[in-house]
């Protein structure tokens, strides 16, 4: 009589074993993040004190006193060797302490504190735009493509979003103001607080991404749907609700979400033109005063506040694409 083998149980992984990848992901995320931010943060302090010229100077004037300009000077700390001064801001930084502004002898923190929302609202909503109409657009063209019914009408969406994604969003504004604005007399031309003032600058930042969006998810949607499954959904005469929405879209999600980082870390770095021709009170505009004034400290933390903003939205994309596609975590741990 023979006796059966052993019977091996295997054990479900559990799930601190199944969390692994993730953790390592952000882990390794948040150290690519917080080494960015250290190269940002000598890259910043360095490169104002390399900036020819006298900040307390062109702030008071070339007729000021001496000693009104060597008082300022030790105020402000930068009086000090090189080495001192960049002891003080990264002290600064521990504290929250961006230092005085040159020419309005305010704190830093407070004045971004003030222009930061503006700035944020802009690239939220324009960001939120870009999407609400890509999407659509993209899955729209990318259908009429494939059936090949409307070839002419193709053509000229495709020619118009390849305009949209090469004019720079400066000159999107200048020809939006002339256009809506000075021609028909639609929306102010400048000016921020009501949302007719909202308009023209969420449009030049928007339209930009907006195309490249949607051209990314044109793309996407006609390769998912040339595969066989959705050839097997097609056979089945499947409503186009459910063909597109619900077995198309979702397999475009990652890539989309991919571009979307993209689309908003560029949104972000946008704000500075486009703040600046429609006067919006954000720390875009801020920046171009501040460079002119040659105000350092204010140059500093605009930079500062920008690089994480960036920062922050990579890290933001970077994390809810591990959560929505698994693997890219798992392909990386």
């Amino acid at each position: 009589m023979t006796t059966a083998p052993p019977v091996t149980v295997v054990a479900p992984p559990s799930r601190s074993r199944a969390g692994a990848p993730r953790l390592v992901f952000l882990l390794r995320r948040l150290a690519r993040a917080a080494v960015s931010l250290a190269v940002v943060l000598v890259a910043v302090f360095f490169m104002v004190q390399f900036v020819p010229g006298d900040p307390v100077r062109a702030a008071l004037g070339p007729t000021a006193p001496v000693a009104t300009v060597n008082a300022l000077r030790e105020q402000l700390g930068i009086d000090q060797p090189l080495g001192a001064q960049f002891a003080d801001y990264l002290g600064g930084l521990l504290r929250g302490d961006l230092g005085l502004s040159v020419t309005s002898q305010r704190p830093v923190t407070a004045m971004l504190a003030e222009r930061l929302p503006t700035t944020l609202t802009l690239a939220v909503v324009a960001f939120l735009v870009a999407v609400a109409g890509a999407f659509p657009l993209g899955v729209a063209t990318a259908v009429s493509a494939r059936s090949g019914r409307h070839r002419i009408l193709d053509l000229g969406v495709s020619g118009v979003l390849g305009v949209l994604v090469a004019v720079p969003n400066f000159l999107l504004a200048v020809l939006l103001v002339a256009t809506l604005s000075i021609g028909l007399g639609l929306f102010p031309p400048a000016g921020w607080g009501t949302p007719a003032e909202a308009v023209l600058p969420v449009l030049a930042l928007a339209a930009g991404p907006l195309a490249y969006l949607a051209r990314i998810v044109h793309v996407e949607m006609l390769r998912v749907l040339d595969t066989p499954y959705l050839t097997t959904a097609r056979s089945k005469r499947l409503p186009g609700r459910l063909l597109y929405l619900r077995h198309a879209l979702p397999n475009i999600v990652a890539a989309a979400l991919t571009a979307g980082g993209v689309v908003l870390v560029g949104l972000v770095a946008g704000t500075v033109l486009v703040e600046t021709v429609f006067t919006v009170p954000g720390i875009g505009s801020m920046i171009v005063s501040s460079i002119t004034a040659k105000d350092y400290p204010l140059i500093q933390g605009v930079v500062l506040v920008y690089a994480l903003l960036v920062l922050g939205a990579n890290l933001v994309i970077d994390l809810a694409l591990a959560v929505l596609d698994p693997r890219s975590a798992i392909a990386e741990a």
